[in-house]
C-alpha cells in the first residue's frame, strides 16, 4: 500500500531502505535525540538490552504488521526517503484505536510534509482500515511536533505524566486525539482547506497505489 499526496508519500518500510534511513537518521542525529524513545536502565545486575540491528527493526516491524498491530511506513518527499511514521498500538475490539508517532528530515521540515503524512495515515486508518480513534503523544516542549497537530486540528486531552522514557528520563507528553467523526470530510481534505499550498491539487482525492 502506498499513499501519496502531491509531493509527499507514506509506503512500507523495506529492507533495501537501509542505506538511505541510515543517512537520514545520521544527519539528523542531533536534531531528533531529544524527541527519540530510549531503553531505561535495566534493574542491578540484569545485562543491558540488545540493541536490534536495521533488518531486525523491520522484521519486527512486518511481523507486527502482519499481526494487525502496526502500520509501518517511510515517508518520501520527491521520490527521497525523508523520514518515518509509524502507527502503533492498534487495539480491536470495542476500541479500533491506534497511535501515530513520525520523525522527518530536518531539511524538509516547515514544507507541510509532516501534516500530509498524518493526513494520510490518518484518513487510511479510518476509511480503509475501520480504526475509530487515533492518538499522537507529544513531549509538550517539541513545538514542531505540536505545531503538526494544532495545524490538523487534533483535540488536546491532557497530560501522561512520566508517560515514555526519552533522552534518558522518564518525560511527561500530551496527548492529542481525532476520531473519526470528528473529521467526516477527511483530515487531508482539512489541512488541503487550511493550506491550499499544501501538496497536491486541493479537492483531488490521494493516490492509493
Amino acid at each position: 500500500m502506498v499513499l501519496t499526496d502531491g509531493d509527499v508519500s507514506l509506503r512500507p518500510i523495506k529492507l533495501r531502505d537501509q542505506r538511505p534511513w541510515r543517512e537520514v537518521n545520521r544527519r539528523n542525529r542531533d536534531w531528533l535525540r531529544p524527541w527519540e524513545a530510549t531503553i531505561p536502565p535495566p534493574p542491578p545486575g540484569v545485562p543491558p538490552p540488545h540493541r536490534p540491528t536495521y533488518r531486525q527493526m523491520v522484521r519486527h516491524l512486518r511481523a507486527e504488521a502482519q499481526a494487525g498491530r502496526m502500520l509501518p511506513f517511510v515517508i518520501e518527499y520527491q521520490g527521497r526517503l525523508a523520514g518515518q511514521l509509524t502507527v502503533a498500538g492498534i487495539t480491536w475490539g470495542s476500541m479500533c484505536s491506534g497511535h501515530i508517532g513520525y520523525w522527518v528530515d530536518q531539511e524538509v521540515a516547515g514544507r507541510g510534509v509532516m501534516p500530509t503524512a498524518v493526513a494520510l495515515a490518518v484518513d487510511h486508518c479510518f476509511r480503509a482500515v475501520g480504526l475509530h480513534r487515533i492518538e499522537v503523544c507529544i513531549r509538550p516542549e517539541n513545538t514542531p511536533s505540536r505545531r503538526v497537530v494544532e495545524k490538523l486540528g487534533f483535540r488536546e486531552e491532557g497530560i501522561r505524566p512520566r508517560y515514555l522514557h526519552i533522552d534518558g528520563a522518564w518525560r511527561d507528553h500530551a496527548v492529542f486525539a481525532l476520531t473519526a467523526e470528528e473529521v467526516p470530510e477527511g483530515l487531508l481534505n482539512r489541512w488541503r482547506q487550511q493550506k491550499p499550498s499544501t501538496p497536491g491539487a486541493p479537492g483531488a482525492p490521494p493516490q492509493i497505489k
